[in-house]
């Protein structure tokens, strides 16, 4: 049983091959957080690092009794390193940010008077965004296509960077999903929210470990996880192919009653190796879609933990 007396704040930390930036953002942000004269938490999960990052954090917990690590025992991903977090950290508040640095900790008190104000769930909003042309373009579609069919107003300036207070936190731990985008479930569960802009720091050390692909893995994951609108994809072909299919047909008897008078000299077979097309076409995207559904039936299906602990560094609070 904890002898620790409960945080007011909690910070959890995802890290993934972080060990370069570790020191780094403890050191700009402890002194914050002493500067708040509230208790509080560190909760850095070590999300299967293979560079050095455990060794770096055990030095930080055995120097500071406010600094706890939870080792999950491979890469499970950023967004179950979170919910990692987010289950174990027992603050009145709970505020997630990245290990890179690139998030202005100095920002912090604004989150937590936010809360303090009634706010159950503060997010950072960027205000200069140091990102390329393409990552633009791809967010901008992204976060247009994702609002669509999700209905969920995600914006692409809202970042991660956010405080939930316990009870968000409660109604959270709640959600057993495996395929998940962190902010997406917080945003879906509602609640009342303020905004705190910022201005994003340049990365100091390393490089970021969120790949392409990955972004598209979590894109799509996160659609199918927030909305059944793709089911509905195949009746919109429908709609449309039905028409074109009568009017084909039509075509076809006018083309046939008055003699070809446009010369197409198209025969039967042809129009319906065409028609044939489009329904291997609209099968073909039907088993797609399908098929990404029972992919996530069958990983809920399998019933396996969202996460698996390795080990835990901790003074009293487990």
């Amino acid at each position: 049983m904890s002898t620790r007396p409960q945080p007011v704040l909690s910070v959890v930390i995802p890290a993934y091959n972080e060990a370069a930036s570790l020191p780094h953002i403890y050191a700009l942000l402890k002194p914050v957080l002493e500067g708040l004269s509230l208790t509080y938490e560190i909760i850095f999960v070590n999300d299967g690092s293979t560079d050095g990052s455990a060794a770096v954090l055990a030095d930080l917990h055995t120097s500071d009794n406010a600094v706890h690590v939870l080792t999950l025992s491979r890469n499970f991903g950023k967004e179950l390193a979170v919910t990692a977090g987010l289950h174990r950290a027992r603050g009145q508040a709970i505020l997630t940010l990245d290990a890179d640095g690139q998030f202005p900790v100095d920002r912090i008190p604004a989150f937590v008077k936010a809360w303090r104000g009634g706010a159950k769930v503060v997010v950072g909003r960027r205000t200069d965004r140091q990102v390329g042309f393409t990552k633009r373009v791809y967010r901008a579609f992204f976060y247009g296509v994702f609002r669509r069919v999700t209905g969920l107003r995600i914006d692409a300036d809202l970042t991660d960077f956010r405080l939930i207070d316990q009870e968000v936190q409660a109604q959270f731990n709640r959600m057993t999903e495996h395929s998940r985008i962190t902010r997406g479930l917080i945003d879906w569960l509602g609640y009342d929210r303020a905004y705190v802009p910022y201005a994003e720091n340049n990365r100091e050390h390393g490089k970021a470990t969120y790949s392409f692909r990955k972004l598209c893995r979590l894109a799509l994951d996160s659609t199918i996880s927030l909305s059944v609108s793709p089911l509905y994809i195949t009746a919109y072909i429908g709609a449309v192919v039905l028409p074109l299919a009568t009017l084909l047909g039509l075509g076809m008897l006018v083309d046939w009653a008055t003699g070809d008078p446009l010369h197409l000299h198209a025969t039967g077979g042809a129009y319906l190796t065409v028609f044939i097309l489009w329904l291997v076409g609209i099968l073909l995207v039907s088993q797609g879609i399908i098929g990404l559904y029972l992919s996530h039936i069958h990983t809920e299906a399998q019933d396996r933990p969202l996460y698996v602990v390795d080990e835990t560094y901790s003074k009293g609070w487990l």
